[in-house]
């Protein structure tokens, strides 16, 4: 089944009309809710958006399925206008509706349109399933041997990674093509495991560590939803297979790391794994002996440089924070991989190269992910390494350093350089700005160390940069007729409201204040479907999400009107300033009948449910790793909020 947009038809026909008489178009509306549902005692609102007056139309909220009416009220005044073909978009607030049920939302204006089912529950009940759908996302993305069979997936993949040769890094294009053939180091390593990065099979340490960072993160903060206290959701094993990877590329008894296996495009003399359409299983004899396939069957692992070399801190501090986390976690259970870990931790994190000259290292080739910011990621490695030597138990031999102080002064000192560098200008936690996890998780080490004094920053300045970059949210909000937090003509929309949604709940916590309560709220219900295009942006979470995602797996093995299997919990890149096409050999035609019913509600933000735009429906581990904890923050919010 195609998705289907309440109140309009799938295109906005003209009539035909004489040239000198501009058509005008039909009456058009339709409703947009958050799909998933709204917690019993929340702010809930739906938003309807349409191209004619609806003022004063009278709205109501029925039972799904019934006549009778359990809410009503008027649609006041217009928010603002959306596009030229969508000059009024009004608020329909519902709040004083607090019953757990299934319902549907109706207005009877000129248009009359009615809105998708949704839920009303409590919160713990209202985020079981997308908690436990995101789980399902990383167990789909796993490579190597330790596959879970589902039914997107049916074989292990990639088993010659366990034995990778390694690789010195290429020059590249800007096209991201290598010139002449790799160098190889003469040394084969395990980087088995891991997951693909995104809808392609490559595996980058950069984002692999911010995800194991988030999910662990959840994992000891949220035991009931994400926990081993959870029944449906339980991450902690996931987040170790992350883990376990990362242990493998960084390799501590030489100071060695490795940051990435494959290589996207090739040149023409080798394939690169975006220039084939296929199941991973496929990549360890594609080809058989042709030469041009060979870094496909046999994926190169690169290494950052020799050992004991400094290491680019955006990714020393990412890793650091995941090997604390990993200790913070496993201490108790898993004693040796604990040991192991904060060993770890603390030996990159004094590797780190803190004045670093050009390019960062992230991946190869760095416009793949051109990240510029890294002294956010020292202050949350340092952040974790203080909680971890903050907690309670024996530590292991042979760390650097014992005291959480030393780390206090790290992160103080890296805090007070981001925010004096950033000046009120840094993003929601997304993967290229983890200052909305960094200073929430110093803040906590600080507590957890009593305040010492001499450090370069405090904790009242740590929650007031937390509280300006969710007021510079606010106010972008206001300049939405949605709502909306971030703007949606910028990349990765989704995970950046996600992440919106998780500050407020740090923010807080850390307070006790409900001042960002309902607009985190708002921010999340926006990533589920409350916005213009009424589709939610996490697969499987509502009733209309992108059924055509760019991942080879879903589009080979899965459905493609999204029904049956589906890659349940992945959250996609989002509305964007464009879209993108590109046709592999293989791929499935998706959409099948080349519709975009969403196109009708672009402006200078556009969405295309098609599995050629990677710009707007291509899913990733790390767009994906701030959803959990947004529904987490969630489930913990005030009882009177929830």
């Amino acid at each position: 089944m195609r998705i289907a947009l309440a109140g309009i038809g799938a295109a906005c026909a003209l009539g035909s009309l004489p040239a000198s008489a501009p058509a005008a178009a039909p009456p058009q509306a339709a409703l947009r809710v958050n799909q998933v549902g709204y917690a019993t005692s929340a702010a809930k609102r739906a938003y309807l958006i349409a191209n004619v007056e609806e003022s004063g139309a009278p709205f109501t909220v029925r039972r799904a399925g019934e006549e009778a009416i359990l809410y009503t009220h008027t649609v006041g005044a217009s928010l603002g206008s959306w596009s030229a073909s969508f000059p009024e978009v009004y608020a329909l607030d519902f709040t004083g509706l607090q019953a757990p049920g299934r319902y549907s939302l109706s207005v009877a204006g000129a248009v009359p349109t009615s809105s998708p089912t949704f839920a009303i529950a409590a919160a713990g009940a209202l985020y079981e399933q997308p908690l436990a759908n995101a789980l399902s996302f990383y167990e789909n993305e796993r490579d190597g041997p330790a596959f879970i069979r589902s039914s997107l997936r049916s074989a292990p993949a990639h088993l010659n990674d366990g034995s990778a040769m390694t690789y010195a890094t290429p020059k590249v294009s800007g096209a991201g093509t290598f010139q002449g053939d790799l160098k190889a180091l003469g040394r084969s390593i395990d980087v088995s495991g891991g997951w693909w990065d995104a809808g392609d099979y490559l595996k980058f340490v950069q984002t692999t560590s911010y995800t194991v960072d988030l999910l662990l993160a959840g994992v000891r903060d949220f035991p009931a939803q994400m926990g081993s206290a959870s029944a449906h959701s339980d991450f902690t094993a996931e987040a170790r297979f992350g883990l376990e990877w990362l242990l493998r590329m960084w390799d501590d008894p030489t100071q060695t790391l490795y940051y990435q296996v494959g290589i996207g495009a090739g040149n023409r003399a080798t394939a690169g794994d975006h220039d084939i359409w296929r199941l991973p299983q496929a990549d360890d004899g594609y080809g058989g002996q042709d030469p041009l396939f060979r870094y496909i069957r046999h994926r190169p692992a690169f290494r950052a440089g020799p050992p004991g070399a400094p290491v680019s801190p955006n990714l020393a501090g990412r890793l650091a924070a995941a090997f604390a986390l990993c200790d913070q976690v496993f201490r108790t259970s898993q004693p040796s991989l604990a040991a192991r870990c904060l060993r770890a931790g603390e030996h990159i994190f004094d590797l780190a190269d803190t004045h670093p000259h050009g390019r960062l290292l992230t991946v190869v080739p760095f416009g793949f992910y051109p990240e510029h910011e890294w002294r956010d990621d020292l202050e949350l490695g340092a952040a974790e390494l203080a909680l971890a030597l903050s907690a309670p138990g024996q530590l292991p031999g042979a760390v650097p350093h014992t005291e959480a102080s030393f780390y206090l002064a790290q992160g103080a000192h890296w805090a007070k350089a981001y925010i004096t560098r950033e000046k009120g200008h840094s993003e929601p936690l997304n993967l290229y700005d983890v200052s909305g996890l960094a200073h929430f998780e110093l803040v906590r080490a600080l507590r957890a160390g009593q305040n010492p004094p001499g450090l370069e920053i405090s904790e009242a300045q740590l929650i007031a940069s937390l509280r300006l970059a969710l007021s510079a949210a606010v106010r972008q909000a206001r300049s939405d007729p949605f709502g909306f937090g971030f703007p949606w003509n910028t990349a990765d929309t989704a995970s950046h409201g996600d992440g919106l949604a998780v500050m407020a709940g740090e923010y807080e916590r850390l307070t006790g204040e409900l001042s960002f309560h309902d607009a985190g709220a708002g921010w999340l219900a926006n990533v589920l479907g409350a916005n213009a295009w009424g589709a939610s942006l996490i697969v499987g979470d509502g009733s209309s999400f992108p059924h055509c995602p760019q991942h080879q797996v879903a589009n080979l093995a899965g459905s493609l009107d999204g029904s049956g299997a589906v890659l349940a919990g992945a959250v996609v890149e989002g509305p964007s300033d464009e879209t993108s096409a590109g046709e592999v050999e293989g791929m499935r035609a998706c959409p099948p009948d080349g519709a975009d019913p969403y196109a009708a509600f672009d402006n200078r933000a556009v969405f295309e449910d098609a599995v050629q735009s990677y710009t707007t429906v291509e899913p990733a581990i790390d767009l994906t790793a701030s959803s959990p904890l947004a529904f987490a923050w969630q489930i913990e919010a005030p009882a009177s909020r929830r």
